[in-house]
């Protein structure tokens, strides 16, 4: 007889509100269909998942992931498919792929690989979204590990928009407005830059600022226009200052803008991450990895992002010792946020899962509640995740 009921005993559940002892989540399908507490006899039908001891905690979103495991997301066919299944290792359920700049053919490649496996997901894996394109149209002094042959600025002409390369009348194909692109990061004070935020907005697609050297004023044009998002606060923009507060000054300001932050421990110091938030609330606040493929291995690891090689260290660098992403795993920031910088464990929930579910319109996700998607990472007492659960389905073992 299948089982049509699972009963997850014995945790210490994350509840938006507080942490709840004790409680047993009732799975039935891909949802959550009751929270209760108490001993109940099972029937055939049922079964029980004994958690006690461990803390339970909605599945996390990572709207910002390059890769992990050895694998990039533009490495091929099956390369996001394959981020999914090892992203769950993690607590990953959901997460946008993520592209550096790349050139037409393997920008068309990714996007065919990230429709693939949101058209036939894999049980157990983590939801693939939409991606986020954090490529081509970003300010080269700002470009940190981008591939600045592949960056280009964009021309809107009367009868469609078209893409031409800096300096080129080369017509780049309209691959940018695709179905699967959910996010694009822009740098919006170059040439072309709010007609391309604005045509994105139209287009249904989340305009991000990022790898940017945008004033103050331009980037609160751009917010005025529509943006509605920040990459990497801090990282590869117009830093704050207290006469010109630039990008990070409009974005800590912003009541309309949710920011993402590397909660890695090193490309944010924990002290600052207390302010950004402060400043912003945890409902404006996404933890993101920015993980990359050397993120899950070893130090001195060796991995790739966007073809070129990168060394796994407390962060990834290319060889000329630029910075180019973390290593972290959504389980680790989970952890900096906890031990380093002061959140709580409900706070560290809303910054990894719930407001991060919410910015993207995710119905049913980033909560444990009667309802939703039964989405679920099961973490020792010491934040290390031991099982993930998407849609009711668990893809990895029980690690000892």
């Amino acid at each position: 007889m299948s089982v049509t009921r699972t009963f997850l005993s014995g945790a210490d559940v994350v509840l938006p509100d507080r942490v709840a002892s004790g409680l047993t989540v009732v799975m039935e399908g891909d949802r959550i269909v009751d929270l209760t507490s108490g001993p109940r006899e099972l029937s055939n039908s049922e079964r029980r998942v004994d958690a006690t001891g461990q803390l339970m905690v909605p599945g996390f979103v990572d709207v910002h992931v390059h890769g992990v495991m050895g694998i990039d997301v533009l490495d091929g066919a099956t390369a996001v498919a394959s981020v999914a299944r090892e992203l769950s290792r993690f607590g990953v359920t959901a997460f946008c792929p993520t592209a550096v700049a790349c050139s037409p053919d393997t920008l068309s490649g990714f996007l065919g690989s990230v429709a693939a496996a949101r058209s036939t997901p894999e049980a157990g894996a983590a939801r693939v979204l939409r991606a986020h394109l954090e490529s081509n149209f970003i300010n080269p002094a700002y470009s940190g590990a981008q591939p600045t042959e592949w960056l280009w600025t964009y021309e809107q002409k009367e009868t469609s928009g078209v893409f031409f390369a800096d300096g080129s009348t080369k017509k780049i194909p309209d691959i940018f407005f695709s179905p699967d692109v959910g996010i694009l990061t822009i740098a919006p004070e170059m040439p072309g830059g709010m007609d391309l935020l604005r045509a994105a907005i139209k287009a249904g697609m989340r305009v991000s600022l990022g790898h940017s050297g945008a004033s103050f004023d331009q980037a609160r044009e751009a917010i005025d226009a529509g943006a509605r998002h920040a990459t990497h606060l801090f990282n590869r923009m117009s830093p704050m200052g207290h006469r010109d507060p630039g990008l990070v000054g409009a974005v800590l300001s912003s009541d309309e803008v949710a920011a993402e932050l590397i909660c890695d421990g090193h490309h944010v110091h924990p002290a600052v991450m207390r302010v950004a938030i402060a400043a912003k609330g945890h409902g404006r606040v996404m933890a993101i990895t920015d993980g990359t493929a050397g993120s899950g291995l070893p130090p001195r690891s060796c991995a790739r992002l966007g073809g070129r090689n990168i060394t796994v260290g407390d962060v990834a660098r290319l060889d000329d010792g630029t910075l180019a992403g973390s290593v972290a795993t959504m389980d680790r920031v989970f952890s900096t946020l906890v031990a380093q910088a002061g959140q709580s464990l409900v706070e560290a929930v809303l910054l990894c899962s719930t407001t991060p579910a919410r910015e993207l319109g995710l119905i049913g996700q980033g909560v444990i509640a009667p309802g939703s998607l039964a989405d679920l990472a099961i973490l020792t007492p010491g934040l290390r995740v031991v099982q993930t659960w998407v849609g009711g389905r668990t893809l990895h073992p029980v690690r000892p």
